[in-house]
């Protein structure tokens, strides 16, 4: 008798333990903000410099920053004026066991430093030159440490291949959600149908032959998609700028994304002078094409002489402010989101755990409910009131301006970092606080180090691409009938 009521002792006390887990399992889950994430936020805000320590900055606050990939497949099948790559970099094999370990060991090391979430990009040339299955692998890597990964490559590319990449041999979906940004400009060379684009508007068609190939992918497969679009920027395509974002806005893209050029990489197709355009000027045309004022201080990400990004959503032809930075409600409303919802995650979490965050958040801080009221009316009455929200179709859209640093200005900047010295010269103190600041980073797990994507393409890049070019030649394959004498 009193062994049968020992073991159920035993077997009550163990149920109890696993309740107890359950239950302090759930309480983590629901919590607004992981406690391993809330560490990782405020590490990033304490190495920011001072000076972008911000009521706008986001950086240590909601977004650890984005993260890259670098050395896992250099080469590119198009050639651009000017290009960010090294010259070695299509003298390297697009191999898939080399680019799946390589970013296994990044994406570790990134899981460590900086927290069990980030959107990380995967780029490094061509994209598409890796096999459909290679890719795959490579995006399941990422998302298996916490990654939300975006795929970069130049937009030629056709069904078929996004098809396969999506769907496995089984004609099952293996990626439910593709995130690609899409580079077209003018200045790039051998895009196939037109290897030799005069102007921006050429590229119209397959900008949204790009786009097409997504809403087919939905339509057939039921996989969604996030687009980008992005375009490097020189004083020979300015002009064309407000053009190309009135003729694409409508195509299927949510992001638009300009790159004023920057002495970096290859300089043998450095054919302009990059520094007769600046970043207020690039603004313009972007303001110009989307036909109102783009708002981008309410929301900063690093060093605002590297990055600017104005949230909004169209509506039909207008575009909306999701944050207004000379609205006292909007700023409210952001300043109550960092302070109680800053570490939240949205992306990729499923619904029902966001509404439970989000009601854990709102029983603690009944006040939020007030500002977000406040905020939302300002939104209304921005959008024209809420019959124009019901009548049309909302479609979020966000303009970004990324301005990358000159090499010359890198290459001094990082060394004196690295040795813990800070600049006498101006320009060289101005590059080490936009370093420091930066939202851009890609992972040396085998130096134990963060690499600004400056830093990685000025002074990694050489070195990394002339190492891969031994340990993954392009071995050219002759034939009687091309062999040469």
């Amino acid at each position: 008798m009193a062994t049968t009521a020992r073991r159920h002792i035993r077997r009550l006390t163990t149920l109890a333990r696993r309740l107890m887990e359950t239950l302090r399992g759930w309480e983590i889950a629901t919590r607004a903000v992981n406690p391993e994430a809330a560490d990782a936020l405020s590490r990033r805000w304490v190495e920011l410099p001072e000076s972008v320590r911000t009521p706008a900055q986001t950086l240590g606050r909601h977004a650890i920053g984005c993260e890259g990939t670098h050395g896992v497949f250099p080469k590119c099948n198009l050639t651009c004026s000017p290009c960010y790559h090294s010259r070695d970099a299509n003298k390297v094999r697009v191999d898939g066991a080399h680019t799946a370990a390589q970013i296994e060991q990044q994406m570790a090391y990134l899981r460590q430093v900086r927290g069990p979430r980030a959107h990380a990009q995967l780029i490094g040339g061509e994209v598409t030159l890796l096999s459909p299955e290679d890719h795959a692998e490579s995006l399941l890597i990422m998302r298996r440490y916490g990654r939300e990964p975006m795929s970069m490559t130049h937009g030629d590319v056709d069904y078929e291949y996004l098809r396969a990449l999506a769907i496995g041999e089984d004609g099952q979906p293996r990626l439910r959600r593709l995130s690609f940004a899409a580079h077209f400009d003018s200045l790039m060379r051998g895009r196939r149908g037109i290897p030799r684009p005069r102007t921006e508007a050429e590229l119209n068609p397959y900008r949204q032959q790009f786009c097409d190939h997504f809403v087919r992918l939905r339509r057939e497969h039921g996989i969604r998609n996030y687009l980008a679009h992005n375009m490097t920027v020189t004083p020979a395509n300015i002009c064309q700028v407000a053009d190309v974002i009135r003729d694409c806005k409508d195509m299927g893209f949510s992001m638009f994304s300009f790159q004023p050029a920057a002495f970096i990489g290859d300089d043998r197709r450095w054919n302009e002078d990059f520094r007769d355009l600046g970043a207020d000027e690039v603004w313009r045309e972007l303001e110009a094409g989307v036909g109102c004022r783009l708002p981008w201080r309410a929301v900063q990400f690093g060093d605002e002489r590297c990055n600017r990004t104005a949230f909004g959503f169209l509506l039909g032809p207008r575009w909306v402010p999701l944050i207004d930075d000379e609205s006292p409600a909007d700023l409210a409303a952001r300043d109550a989101f960092y302070r109680h919802l800053g570490g939240m995650q949205f992306t990729g979490a499923p619904v029902p755990m966001v509404v439970l965050r989000l009601l854990r958040v709102l029983l603690r801080h009944p006040g939020i409910a007030v500002v977000a009221t406040r905020w939302v009316s300002t939104l209304l009455r921005r959008a024209g009131g809420l019959t124009a929200m019901l009548r049309h179709r909302i479609r979020p859209m966000t303009f970004v301006m990324h301005s990358f640093i000159d090499a010359e200005q890198v290459r001094p900047a990082w060394q004196l970092m690295q040795q813990g010295r800070i600049s006498s010269d101006p320009a060289i103190r101005a590059a080490q606080e936009r370093l420091q600041a930066c939202s851009y980073s890609m992972a040396h797990p085998e130096t134990g180090q963060l690499v600004p994507a400056c830093v990685q393409h000025s002074v990694l890049d050489p070195g990394e691409n002339a190492a891969l070019r031994n340990l993954l030649p392009i071995v050219e394959v002759r034939t009687p009938g091309n062999a040469r004498g």
